[in-house]
């Protein structure tokens, strides 16, 4: 039996989700696999359950005995423990979190990240990081970061180390922004009341200018492009915002909401300007030859992979010189607790069963 050591960081609905998924599945992991996954330590920024304090029930465990922690407090603990096997799991949105990835590394932590912040950093961090995971023989896998459960990374990193020149990726990468134009190019319906419902469905972020913004499609990009060798900075993907000026900037999460309703003709205006064979999406675009990436609102034909798109699925078209014009098709569910946490659990699986 395998035993591995998984420090999470964040529980939120990820955290939370991926620690239920791993109490759910372990029995199966230790048949099927002999691996046994242990949760030592569960923290948020700035509490932390170590296990030895609890008794059986992470959540009430996490109310009850949490304490204030820095990470040196971590590292003591996993090194005094003589813990091996050491995988951290970053499930945060913190910027300020990724910081500490170099340092977990040289302490002997594998890691496995949903947080798209370290993939997106400027280059000089992006590739120090790979250093000191080359210098220490880590890993780092983070496929959830663009297609949630889907392998989007794999795939695309697969094809690109054989050889096979990869000319164009385009797709759906937001299922949140999936579910707004598929429902909105298909009903008779406002703009804004499809907004709404894919916020009270819980799709979109908080504040649903974060999707609109197009910068989570953009942060998807520039990782694709990057496992690709390009060196192209946040800066340089061309982002079509759909949030209007006057909505935007100095615009309160409040008074955004009760103005959602100025969203709509402009929104209702591109809808009409639709052929009957047309539907509108939401897209990113990298193109190799041009070197250029786009996030834009285009025209799709009905009768298209991206034109036929339902609920909250994402898609990816991954063209190479072997394909062509007939694009390796990545789909499924691209937005949810449930699926992300899924995907990060694989990564732990795969990492898990290269270990001794």
């Amino acid at each position: 039996m395998k035993t591995i050591n998984l420090v999470i960081f964040g529980i939120g609905n990820v955290g939370s989700t991926l620690l239920n998924q791993i109490n759910s599945t372990q029995t199966k992991l230790k048949k099927q696999q002999d691996i046994d996954l242990r949760v030592p330590i569960i923290a948020n920024s700035q509490l932390a359950l170590f296990a030895e304090n609890g008794k059986g029930n992470w959540k009430a465990d996490f109310d009850k005995f949490s304490v204030p922690y820095k990470l040196e407090d971590i590292l003591s603990y996993v090194e005094n423990q003589k813990l091996k096997n050491l995988i951290a799991i970053d499930v945060t949105a913190s910027e300020g979190f990724v910081q500490n990835y170099n340092r977990l590394i040289a302490s002997g932590f594998h890691l496995i990240s949903a947080n798209k912040v370290a993939n997106t950093l400027d280059i000089e961090f992006y590739e120090s990081l790979r250093k000191t995971l080359k210098q220490f023989n880590k890993q780092f896998l983070y496929e959830t970061n663009v297609g949630a459960g889907l392998p989007v990374i794999e795939t695309v990193r697969n094809l690109h180390n054989s050889g096979e020149g990869i000319t164009k990726i385009k797709g759906v990468f937001s299922g949140s922004l999936s579910y707004i134009f598929n429902r909105f190019s298909e009903e008779d319906e406002d703009f804004s009341n499809i907004l709404n419902a894919a916020a009270n469905e819980g799709l979109t972020e908080p504040d649903s200018r974060d999707d609109l913004s197009g910068k989570d499609v953009a942060r998807k990009l520039l990782i694709l492009a990057r496992e690709l060798g390009l060196k192209q900075e946040l800066k340089d993907v061309k982002i079509q915002s759909l949030v209007p000026k006057q909505l935007n900037g100095k615009t309160t999460l409040s008074q955004f909401n009760k103005r959602i309703t100025e969203l709509n003709p402009a929104f209702q205006k591109s809808k009409n300007q639709q052929p009957k064979s047309s539907v509108l999406r939401y897209v990113g675009e990298l193109d190799t030859i041009t070197n250029t990436l786009d996030v834009k609102l285009v025209s799709e034909p009905k009768a298209s992979p991206l034109g036929q798109l339902k609920g909250a699925d994402t898609l990816f078209e991954v063209y190479t010189e072997s394909y062509k014009e007939r694009p390796l098709v990545i789909q499924g569910a691209g937005a949810g607790k449930a699926v992300t946490a899924r995907g990060v659990l694989s990564d732990i699986i795969k990492i898990s069963a290269q270990l001794n």
